[in-house]
């Protein structure tokens, strides 16, 4: 029997709280980011979930909510596979930079190119630039090649598949159950493989922060079932921001 699949975007951050560009950047969880991973491991709890192996980042908003979710859950033992091919998508030298500024030096059109783009990079980190994960001690493991100075959406699935297909799926069809942990874009890949969705609907779609997305599972991993979990409001308001979304994106 394949095992039970949650997928959950970290609470939010402080930079979500402040509208930068966060990306690889290794920001916290504010208080609401906080309550939103208590409330989501409350929420698997009286559901009933229990995990055999939970997959995250190695980003502190991630991890954090990881930690939150499973001391509500009574979990904390659970093994946990912390990789970086689960991180945001990289956004270049954006990092850190307003969102609003960004529009107003750059325009519209070429910002909303850059974050609704399916293959446009926003502007890449210099090979000196302290930001650059080069330099970054977790990351002194792997090659400086395989180690992204920018990112767009495509190459950030191209990043993520692999680890689903040779390390996430093959613990579902063992009948495990399994919880992600991670961002936005990272668990868009996740959606994009399991739905089938293609590159125009995948623009689209958009993970709320601390909101489960439960999945049942067939023997070839497509997707039976799939609903957001907890709060009746929370979920609701998350549906609707999901559902504008999609909307906003077809006009």
């Amino acid at each position: 029997m394949t095992g039970k699949l949650v997928l959950l975007r970290h609470g939010q951050s402080t930079w979500n709280q402040d509208n930068l560009f966060t990306g690889w950047t290794d920001v916290d969880l504010t208080d609401q980011g906080r309550n939103e991973a208590r409330n989501a491991g409350i929420a698997l709890r009286d559901a009933g979930y229990e995990f055999d192996i939970a997959f995250t980042s190695v980003l502190k908003r991630a991890i954090r909510t990881l930690w939150i979710v499973l001391d509500e859950m009574d979990m904390m033992w659970l093994p946990v596979d912390r990789n970086w091919v689960l991180n945001e998508r990289h956004y270049g030298s954006l990092q850190g930079s307003n969102k609003a500024e960004t529009v107003a030096k750059y325009g519209m059109q070429k910002v909303q190119s850059w974050r609704r783009g399916y293959e446009a990079e926003p502007p890449p980190l210099q090979a000196d630039d302290p930001r650059h994960p080069r330099f970054d001690r977790r990351y002194s493991g792997i090659g400086v090649q395989h180690l992204p100075a920018t990112e767009s959406l495509a190459t950030t699935l191209a990043r993520v598949l692999p680890h689903w297909r040779n390390n996430i799926a093959p613990r579902l069809r063992n009948g495990e159950d399994v919880l992600v942990v991670a961002h936005g874009n990272s668990l868009r890949a996740l959606v994009m493989e399991l739905d089938h969705l293609d590159r125009d609907e995948i623009l689209k779609l958009h993970i709320p922060t601390g909101i489960p997305l439960t999945y049942d599972l067939d023997a070839n991993l497509k997707a039976l079932d799939r609903r957001f979990l907890g709060d009746p409001e929370a979920v609701r308001a998350a549906q609707e921001a999901v559902a504008a979304q999609l909307q906003q994106g077809q006009q």
